[in-house]
């Protein structure tokens, strides 16, 4: 095979990796049911907004953990009162996840400072309120949205009834518009801002209203509304992340990349599902409570929520498959980083709870802080580990030997392929004594300088400590939706019921990953068959694709550590 043939089919592998390995949007751990009372002046414009946003029961128990200072087992408002300031003022940077105008003018909101939470059969409910800065003629057709751009949140209007109007004209009337799909031009633009977005430009934050569905009011006797200008456009910049709304445990940063062809519906189906395994899986845990059978039930949803949820955001997937090509590790060595690295991420989140939540009472507040330091930690760990990689790969560093050239290596991968077809063929171990003990002359020769060659098992593994340092890379930063689950768990008595799920959802994240990790190994595998084991060319390309794996964590470890400052 030619140099340009090789090279691109690694191109290919490369890149299929790197879209496999994308995040998706992110995905929701906090639903909201919602309700809004939409108000207006006697003129008949829109001149505020009455938001009543009830949490699903498991992010309840987490919003409410450490704040019965009392001791009286009853959360009252008075004591959820500073938290219910906080939330509006972190809302406030956030636009109060609520867009309402024209379609290329958006409204700014004020809140008004009535903001309270109630406590209340399992689940928090948060009242505020907002005011135009002006009031805003309706016109024929008045469009509101109230969703999180980055899906974090999902806010779900039941249907139309969760919407009133105060001292509306009389000909006005409320529809809901179901979701709808979002224009390619607007997901190009979307994916194109960044991990650090959260203040979308108002045109675009218009364009996207709909695609979560949208509050639409029409009144057929309203004057028409003001045309806009272009200073109604003029806010069109990048805000770094504000602090975690509600004092939710802080989502992973995610890299927006393009998506691409039928990536694009996939991903918004795994967001979906994903949604659906979530709420079941909290539906399940709080059903034990009365039915114990509902722990299978349990166990097989967080099983699989745990596969979703390693297809869509996390590092996870980046840095084992970025390593296992960098280190010229085997696919079994692969699985087994990956299985370690999602238990240690499940042992994490239970002792992190455990100690926050039950030993030291923590806030909600609290813990999402400390567990965001955590993250930042973990991403911080990757970049130095990409730093390593990158440096052993160039300067040998870890290595005593000074000896790399590309017709030693090649000849090293030639005797491992005869190791293995003598393994194939069921030779014992004794075959390494045979006609080929020039082989072995050679490996015994380089093993005692330290050498670490192209692929040999032993070599493939790097050192214990390097392993270590991937595995506590990736695990150290628990998974947000376990911590939630474990907090409710926690909450209703059901500690080891929950730890069984976070468990079952670490087995679901190894088996993406795994299969992840394995698929970058075998790509490489591919390629060097097909290239030619004795091929310098072969080799040299393939130690270009190795630098770049080693590449990769550097920069998602570095993305993801800006990101989460």
């Amino acid at each position: 095979m030619s140099v340009w043939n090789l090279a691109r089919l690694l191109a290919v592998v490369l890149a299929g990796l790197l879209t496999l390995v994308a995040p998706a949007l992110a995905h929701p751990h906090i639903f909201i049911d919602a309700k809004v009372s939409v108000q207006f002046d006697d003129s008949g414009a829109v001149v505020g907004l009455k938001h009543d946003w009830t949490f699903d029961e498991a992010f309840s128990s987490w919003v409410i953990q450490g704040l019965d200072t009392n001791g009286d087992r009853i959360t009252s408002p008075e004591e959820l009162q500073s938290l219910a300031d906080e939330n509006v003022q972190g809302l406030g940077e956030f636009e109060f996840y609520t867009f309402a105008g024209s379609q290329v003018s958006l409204l700014k909101f004020q809140a008004l400072g009535d903001q309270h939470m109630v406590y209340e059969n399992g689940r928090v409910t948060l009242s505020y309120s907002l005011k135009t800065e002006r009031p805003h003629p309706v016109g024929q057709r008045f469009e509101l949205g109230v969703y999180d751009p980055d899906y974090y949140v999902a806010i779900t209007f039941a249907d139309k009834s969760d919407v009133t109007l105060e001292n509306a004209p009389g000909s006005c009337a409320v529809t809901l518009d179901p979701p709808k799909e979002m224009d390619p031009g607007v997901q190009s633009r979307l994916y194109a801002l960044g991990p650090d977005v959260t203040e979308l430009p108002p045109d675009l934050a218009a364009a996207m209203r709909g695609t979560q569905g949208m509050i639409v009011i029409t009144c057929g006797d309203a004057p028409a509304a003001a045309p806009s200008t272009a200073l109604d456009a003029i806010n069109d910049v990048a805000v770094v992340k504000p602090s975690i709304p509600f004092g939710g445990p802080p989502p992973e940063p995610s890299i927006k990349l393009p998506r691409l062809g039928f990536l694009g519906p996939m991903q918004d189906w795994l967001r979906e599902q994903e949604r659906h395994f979530y709420g079941a899986m909290n539906a399940s845990l709080g059903a034990l409570r009365t039915d114990w059978t509902a722990f299978w039930l349990l166990g097989g949803l967080s099983f699989l929520y745990g596969v979703l949820h390693a297809a869509g955001p996390g590092h996870g997937k980046i840095v084992i498959s970025s390593y296992v090509l960098a280190n010229e590790a085997q696919a079994r060595r692969g699985v087994l980083l990956s299985i370690i690295s999602a238990m240690i991420q499940s042992a994490v989140a239970v002792l992190f709870v455990l100690v926050a939540a039950g030993i030291l009472g923590m806030t909600s507040i609290a813990m999402g802080n400390a567990a965001n330091w955590i993250g930042i930690v973990s991403y911080g760990m990757v970049a130095l580990l990409g730093v390593w990689l990158i440096a052993r790969k160039l300067f040998g560093w870890g290595h005593s030997h000074h000896h790399h050239h590309a017709d030693d290596m090649a000849q090293k991968a030639h005797a491992h392929l005869h190791e293995d077809d003598h393994d194939h063929h069921g030779h014992d171990h004794d075959h390494a004594h045979h006609e080929h003990g020039h082989h072995e002359h050679e490996h015994d020769d380089h093993d005692h300088h330290g050498h670490q060659h192209i692929v040999t098992p032993e070599a493939a593994s790097g050192s214990w400590r390097e392993q270590l340092g991937v595995v506590l890379a990736v695990g150290l930063r628990p998974c947000s939706g376990a911590l939630v689950v474990l907090v409710f768990a926690l909450s209703q008595g059901l500690l080891a019921a929950g730890i069984v799920a976070v468990f079952l959802m670490g087995a679901g994240t190894a088996i993406t990953v795994a299969a992840l990790a394995t698929l970058a190994v075998t790509a490489k595998g591919l390629a060097r068959r097909i290239g030619g084991v004795d091929n310098p060319v072969t080799t040299a390309v393939l130690w270009w694709a190795e630098l770049a794996g080693a590449v990769l964590v550097l920069v998602f470890g570095v993305l993801l550590l800006i990101a989460s400052l």
